[in-house]
């Protein structure tokens, strides 16, 4: 059930969004696992499972590059052909 939900929410703002798509280099968009518990019951572990999530995509993004266009400032010089041709 997680998983439809992660797959056709991300599906969704990959449409509306479609510049998304490039930030994320077409890597996942949620984060691999998922933690299910009633609120109130257990704040603590709740808390704790949210912080080491913080931690894992920090790491997780010191270890991926951002996608940077290598054609972004590249122009392409017209050159005049001269269409007579020297005998």
């Amino acid at each position: 059930m997680m998983g439809y939900l992660k797959g056709k929410s991300s599906q969704i703002i990959f449409e509306r969004w479609a510049n998304a798509r490039f930030k994320y280099r077409n890597r996942s968009f949620w984060a691999r696992g998922y933690y299910v518990d009633t609120v109130g019951k257990n704040t603590k572990k709740i808390a704790e499972y949210i912080q080491n999530q913080l931690k894992e995509d920090r790491e997780y993004d010191q270890l991926s590059m951002d996608f940077e266009d290598p054609f972004k400032d590249y122009t392409i010089e017209k050159k005049r052909v001269n269409k007579r041709t020297k005998r």
